[in-house]
């Protein structure tokens, strides 16, 4: 994604953003400790620790992107998500692709062309370490604990007050001192210099003017007097001599670098030129470069913005590949289905034991229709046979009435 879209969509170029990574890192590492990675992710997995800079700045590529990729499969394992860490000799494109889809599944942005992963470091890859980082903490239910202060002892604070009394008896500070100090310098000052250097006296005495009131001074003094502890030593003389031998050197400095800069001003002088006429001639030749590149930078310009319709038709066309090889691995398993189905059919086709069976059941279908009608001829002949002797019988029964009728009328 772009960095504006990091960083908040306001259009204002972010001052120093190039340093932008090292400050990720930075919260990267210490969340990182929170999570325990040097025991969870360096010691079980053989990893070497991570610098405060290892993915703000080019390394080793091969390298960098194996340690994120692993990195990266750790704190997807903390997210919920299981995903392989990756070995030295995978593709990288297809543990990128991977790594995608892992990432738009917890609902992070990834409006930045994958490629910006190859490398292995960039903002790119600090911003899914810190996303995923924060995920991490979100999933291991990660919360700050109230701060603990440690109480000090009583005898140690006492201690430091008789350090700190030591101390100062030891500067001897004088504050009235200072002040005469502070008077006798101005006045030197103002009568060695002339008009100019007691306006600057003048405008610092304006500066030290307090607008405090004085009533809140002197109460804030009468709070803070039991507090305030100051010795003071009783050699005034010795201290009167030390700031007059520091006012002698002051004048002697003073005359010496007035003395240096009276030299030097002739050299500074020409050096100023040499600056100035080499100032103008760098802008006489930006000039001339910025009218002969002027083609060059709108052609340049054009092909930027090529470049980006370009990569705006890849990013979708990748979105489209990604659909589609799911879409194909779903193909594939259904067809391998199928082929399998297909393959225990003909295999069931080709089984002749049925057949087999089924001739062998035809055939004592017929043997037994060559029985039934043997059994049936049998039953005819024996019907036809009880037929004729019925008729027979009757045959003979009514000759036999005929001869008896005839017998009767004989008589």
């Amino acid at each position: 994604m772009s960095e504006e879209g990091r960083r908040g969509d306001t259009g204002v170029e972010i001052k120093g953003a190039a340093f932008l990574p090292y400050i990720i890192m930075e919260d990267i590492i210490e969340k990182l400790k929170l999570l325990n990675y040097e025991e969870e992710f360096v010691l079980r997995r053989g990893q070497h620790p991570i610098s405060r800079s290892y993915f703000a700045v080019a390394g080793s590529a091969g390298e960098q992107f194996f340690v994120f990729s692993n990195l990266l499969s750790w704190l997807l394992g903390l997210c919920g998500r299981r995903f392989e860490a990756p070995l030295e000799d995978d593709d990288p494109n297809a543990v990128i692709t991977n790594i995608t889809s892992e990432i738009r599944s917890l609902g992070l942005n990834t409006d930045f062309p994958p490629s910006r992963l190859k490398p292995g470091y960039g903002d790119e890859v600090c911003y899914i370490l810190n996303q995923l980082t924060n995920k991490a903490l979100e999933a291991t239910h990660f919360s700050w604990s109230r701060p603990e202060y440690v109480e000090e002892d009583a005898q140690e604070e006492s201690i430091e007050d008789d350090q700190m009394d030591e101390q100062i008896e030891d500067e001897g500070i004088d504050e009235d001192y200072e002040e005469e100090i502070m008077l006798d310098v101005g006045e030197v000052a103002t009568t060695a210099a002339g008009g100019q250097e007691v306006v600057e006296v003048q405008k610092q005495e304006e500066l030290l003017e307090s607008s405090t009131d004085a009533l809140e001074w002197k109460m804030e003094v009468e709070r803070v007097m039991p507090s305030l502890k100051v010795h003071l030593r009783g050699d005034k003389e010795s201290a009167s001599q030390d700031w007059r031998s520091h006012l002698d050197n002051m004048l002697e400095y003073r005359k010496s670098m007035s003395t240096a800069l009276s030299s030097s001003k002739v050299q500074l002088d020409q050096m100023h030129d040499e600056i100035t006429r080499t100032l103008e001639k760098i802008n006489s030749r930006e000039k001339y470069i910025n009218s002969q590149m002027e083609a060059p930078l709108a052609e340049y310009r054009r092909l930027k913005d090529r470049l980006a319709e370009i990569q705006e038709k890849y990013r979708s066309a990748g979105s489209t590949v990604t659909e589609q090889s799911r879409t194909l691995a779903q193909i594939t398993e259904e067809l391998e289905s199928i082929k399998m189905q297909m393959d225990e059919k003909g295999t069931t086709m080709t089984d002749s034991g049925p057949l087999v069976k089924i001739k062998q059941a035809l055939t004592k279908v017929k043997n037994e229709l060559v029985q039934m009608e043997l059994r049936i001829g049998v039953l005819q002949h024996v019907v036809l046979t009880a037929k004729i002797n019925d008729k027979t019988s009757m045959q003979r029964d009514m000759h036999a009435d005929d001869q008896f009728s005839d017998l009767k009328t004989s008589f």
